[in-house]
């Protein structure tokens, strides 16, 4: 049987090489693999069909048959690993929280702890007549947060 353990070993051997980077490996019914990859620039058609070349050489078919597919993170997929969190920083992002609330902000840190996201709040100064838009920094662990993306607006 093939593992997701061997999968990932041997991405990360031909990856280790270039500027892309595993992002997630999952291996469904009957025996279909798809391996998710990411670059901090672009990741192109030649990175996808190299790896899979790559993993495909080291799988015996007779042994056991499968489906391979390599692909790239999409702009609308959730955030995986750090790397990713590392790649948006400044860039704007909706957040779901695990309590079931979402977040947009701006993404100003991300380390092994978790995240630190600017967001934008109304308040209404002691005194004053309007409200006034302040930025807050709000930080939040990884086990409170069910996803991130990155979040695209049309001007």
């Amino acid at each position: 049987m093939i593992t997701r353990d061997v999968i990932v070993q041997l991405a990360e051997e031909k990856l280790a090489s270039s500027a892309n980077y595993l992002v997630d490996v999952e291996i469904r019914p009957g025996n279909v693999i798809v391996v998710e990859i990411d670059n901090d620039e672009a990741v192109s058609i030649d990175d996808c069909a190299e790896l899979s070349r790559y993993i495909e050489e080291h799988l015996d078919r007779d042994a056991e048959d499968f489906e391979l597919e390599v692909g790239s993170a999409g702009i609308t997929s959730p955030f995986k690993v750090l790397r990713q969190y590392q790649k948006n920083i400044g860039n704007e992002v909706e957040v779901w929280l695990a309590g079931d609330g979402k977040l947009t902000g701006v993404l100003k840190s991300a380390d092994e702890a978790g995240i630190v996201l600017t967001v934008q709040k109304q308040v209404k100064p002691e005194g004053a007549k309007r409200k006034i838009t302040v930025e807050e920094d709000l930080a939040y662990p990884y086990n409170e947060i069910k996803s991130t993306k990155y979040l695209i607006r049309f001007k």
